[in-house]
């Protein structure tokens, strides 16, 4: 499941997705918090400094098809520690490890059987 999925069709001319493209890249070169406008929306999102990118180019059905992907992890980027600290016992969580929530069990319901009394 994805945690957030934003997602636009729509057609434009060739000055509108130049100027969409101008403003991804201008938000690239800057990094950091950016807002880019989107019809009448607002995303806004951090870019790191490292990202991943992906070109496709696909040809069929007498349609070019352009795709421009770039990736990279939600959270912000962790410090690395000057020195490892000891490991401490397992009963204690060491505050320098991510907290990760876990999913609780599903409860298990059971069903009773009631049963009428009978009267003679």
């Amino acid at each position: 499941m994805k945690d957030l999925k934003f997602e636009q069709k729509r057609s434009l001319s060739r000055i509108e997705a130049a100027d969409q493209l101008t403003a991804l890249a201008d938000a690239l070169r800057k990094g950091g918090e950016a807002e880019l406008q989107f019809g009448s929306g607002t995303l806004s999102l951090r870019i790191p400094d490292d990202l991943r990118g992906e070109v496709e180019f696909e040809v069929s059905d007498g349609e070019i098809e352009l795709e421009i992907e770039f990736t990279w992890p939600t959270g912000r980027p962790r410090r690395a520690a000057a020195k490892p600290a000891p490991e401490a016992p397992e009963a204690a969580e060491s505050p320098e490890k991510p907290v990760r929530s876990r999913k609780a069990a599903p409860v298990k319901r059971t069903r009773t059987k009631r049963t009428a009394a009978k009267t003679a």
